[in-house]
């Protein structure tokens, strides 16, 4: 096991062991549901559960058949040396986590003692101790071999009878007596040098770390022993005996990691909720153990893992703080995580390239969603450049290649929606979201409008929505198009939609009309390299974000190389549809999590809104900028208000960092005024002494008085976050979806 809370789970390293098929369903469960619209048929992912009611937690997910479970590794010592219930397993479930605040990583967590505005330096304190124990050693000592005489054996011979000098009585006299005075010198001794701070400050945390790393279980909030989470007592609680032996057999026998753990624990919560599924449950655990519940794609664990995770706590370390007075002092040297509790207010990082985004931030946060989707708790989907490495395919269930011909799936242009004012609104936001605030009018509104005019009637008249190539002709008015539009409407019998074809052609000759520039915009995406992606004939390929009531894990690449405009078109589009998909979701007991690694022209004043929509609906967004200054100036203080964790990176320009100073506010400090005064003297003596003074040091005597204040101040100001963030350093500043915050914190990335 690594420190601080990292668990290397069986697999981890090299694929998940026994991936179950998940072909088989369980006992008194449901049966697999058909492919909805917008999921995308296997290979390689099958649909989870059908959602369930509001608010409620998903199913437990479909049994999945055993295979041959894999060999576990070679231990590294011999078997009678490693003792039965001390596995990296069992020691990461057993070990404590208090949490005192959002952000501090709960794995371990010691709270600190009430700050000490008077606390001794470390050094001062053990330096003053050792010299104080030296001192008493060596005054001992002195008495002890009668360097110092045999005075302070005096109160002995004196005041105790002669019948005690003999026999066994004089031996316990004599050693209580030495007892009594070597107890007078610790005691002594162990006042002039603090020796109870020392022991608070840095023994007995000791003892204590030490009595946990032996494997012992530590003791509940309430002071009494908790019961052993490896032995499920929430199950036995319940009545499911059974369940509970097989599964606490199977953790001390090495065959559950953390992932199994957290998914079996998210399907018993599901039962919680439906009583009537405990038999379902309790068959599966018995026929399966550790590998029941399993995802739909059979995974058990990633393939790799680059960070540090606690899946009790859900927990995801980005480093630790520093220990900086700037710092509030429960934060200092205490390490720091992000939970989808935190990122439920969504998450704003910027910083220029190189600073440690993508590595230290997005890659991490995006590896604790996709566990979090394995154990059934999250949707995740990720977008970024091709190449960029956010996670290898392994890692997810949908890749989603635009722009090359190897890939397997396909983006719905239209959000999955069988509403064209939906889906009309969607398309318009992300073909010229940038641009409404340059139009006149409600740009927006005109543009969805337009949209709206032809996605209507082509529906109506073909059963689907255009293709790329089909509505940037519509757009362009193309009499042809248009004819045979108004054509298939009328014979049809959509006179009603008739009308809107020729409201349509009419608005098209109107000075101002949208439909060129949407056209314009649509020609990025009618493109050779396109050419198969986009098509809304074959929806067996094409993946929708209205499949984010499962837990799936997506990753669009966008073909940043030679489409530059076309990527952030597409962005604008995925961040436009997952707002929408995200708060029209039925069941919201999963989390979905959007990451977008560079939101760069994506950030509109619609999708500000839809980011302050999500945290009401389970769901949040990381967003990451070079810079304030690819947002609209209109829109930089909206976004930084509408977004709770804001995160500031070392190298960030003045006029970036004087937005966060703003949005992070001031404080009321403790400020001390010296000044220095000469001192006049009147008497000759002390004038005398004052020149003597003044010829040995060179200095006019003087005193000094101090003046205490309180005064307002930035938390970080503008020139100290251009400035004074080191290289591999964050500013961080997080907000719950409860409420509670956290203020801004100065951040190790690399701890």
């Amino acid at each position: 096991m690594e420190h601080e809370g990292t668990y290397d789970a069986p697999g981890a390293r090299g694929g998940p062991p026994g991936a179950a098929d998940t072909s088989a369903p369980a006992a008194g469960a449901p049966p697999r549901p058909q492919q909805q619209a917008g999921v995308p048929a296997p290979p390689p992912m099958p649909h989870a559960a059908p959602p369930m009611p509001h608010g409620a937690p998903p199913p437990m997910p479909v049994e999945a058949a055993p295979r041959p479970r894999t060999v576990p590794r070679q231990p590294g010592r011999a078997p009678e040396a490693v003792p039965r219930d001390r596995s990296p397993f069992l020691t990461w479930l057993r070990a404590s986590r208090v949490s005192t605040g959002p952000g501090i990583w709960a794995y371990g967590y010691r709270p600190k003692p009430p700050e000490e505005p008077d606390r001794i330096p470390g050094r001062q304190l053990l330096s003053g101790a050792v010299t104080a124990l030296l001192c008493g050693w060596l005054l001992g000592s002195l008495l002890w071999n009668g360097y110092l005489g045999t005075y302070w054996l005096w109160p002995l011979t004196v005041l105790t009878p002669d019948s005690w000098h003999h026999g066994m009585a004089a031996v316990w006299t004599i050693y209580t007596y030495y007892a009594i005075c070597l107890g007078a010198l610790v005691y002594v001794f162990g006042r002039l040098g603090r020796w109870p701070q020392v022991w608070r400050r840095y023994v007995a945390p000791l003892l204590a770390r030490l009595w946990d790393d032996g494997g012992v279980i530590p003791a509940a909030a309430g002071g009494g022993p908790r019961q052993d989470p490896a032995d499920w007592p929430q199950l036995r609680a319940a009545g499911a005996h059974e369940a509970a032996d097989r599964l606490a057999a199977e953790a001390r026998a090495g065959l559950m990691n953390d992932v199994d753990h957290a998914r079996i624990e998210r399907a018993w919560h599901s039962v919680r909720a439906q009583p009537g599924r405990l038999a379902a449950f309790t068959e599966t655990v018995l026929r399966h153990g550790a590998a029941a519940c399993a995802h739909p794609s059979g995974a058990r664990d990633l393939p790799v893992r680059a960070a540090r995770h606690d899946l009790v706590t859900g927990q995801v370390r980005i480093g630790a703080a520093v220990d900086d007075e700037r710092n509030p002092y429960m934060h200092r040297g205490a390490g720091y995580a992000l939970d989808s509790g935190l990122l439920g207010t969504s998450l704003l990082a910027v910083g220029p390239p190189g600073s440690g985004k993508t590595d230290r931030l997005v890659r991490p946060v995006l590896e604790s969603q996709c566990l979090q989707a394995l154990a059934g708790r999250a949707a995740v989907v990720a977008v970024g450049a091709a190449g960029a490495g956010l996670a290898p395919d392994e890692a997810f269930d949908v890749v989603v290649r635009i722009g090359r011909q190897d890939s397997a799936y396909d983006l719905d242009l239209y959000g999955g929606t069988d509403d064209p004012d939906e889906a009309a609104a969607v398309l318009a936001e992300g073909l010229v979201g940038d641009l409404t605030a340059a139009l006149p009018g409600e740009g927006g509104r005109r543009a969805a409008t337009v949209l709206a005019q032809i996605l209507g009637p082509y529906r109506a008249a073909h059963g689907r929505f255009p293709s790329v190539p089909e509505l940037r002709e519509l757009l362009d008015g193309s009499p042809s198009a248009m004819g045979a539009l108004r054509a298939a409407l009328t014979e049809a019998g959509q006179d009603a939609l008739v009308r809107e074809v020729d409201a349509r052609e009419r608005q098209a000759h109107r000075p101002g009309d949208a439909g060129p520039m949407l056209a314009d915009r649509l020609a990025l995406l009618d493109r050779p390299a396109f050419a198969r992606f986009f098509d809304t004939t074959d929806p067996s390929r094409t993946f929708s974000l209205r499949a984010l009531e499962h837990p799936l894990r997506v990753r669009i690449d966008l073909p940043e190389r030679g489409h530059a405009e076309a990527s952030r078109m597409l962005a604008r589009l995925v961040l436009a549809q997952f707002t929408e998909c995200a708060v029209a979701r039925g069941d919201r007991s999963l989390f979905a999590f959007l990451v977008l690694d560079d939101a760069t022209h994506a950030v509109t004043p619609e999708a500000v809104r839809g980011l302050a929509r999500l945290r009401s609906a389970n769901a949040g967004a990381l967003l990451t900028l070079r810079t304030l200054d690819d947002v609209p100036e209109s829109l930089r203080s909206a976004l930084l208000g509408a977004v709770g964790c804001r995160m500031a990176f070392s190298g960030v320009t003045t006029w970036d960092g004087a937005r966060f100073a703003e949005v992070w506010g001031k404080e009321w400090v403790e400020t001390r005024d010296v000044t220095d005064r000469q001192v006049i003297a009147h008497e000759p003596l002390t004038r005398v002494t004052h020149v003597v003074r003044r010829l040995v040091t060179g200095r006019a005597v003087t005193a000094q008085s101090v003046t205490v204040r309180k005064v307002e101040r930035e938390r970080w100001s503008a020139s100290e976050l251009a400035h004074g963030v080191p290289a591999g350093h964050a500013v961080l500043s997080v907000t719950s979806v409860r409420g509670s915050s956290a203020p801004p914190v100065l951040i190790d990335l690399q701890r």
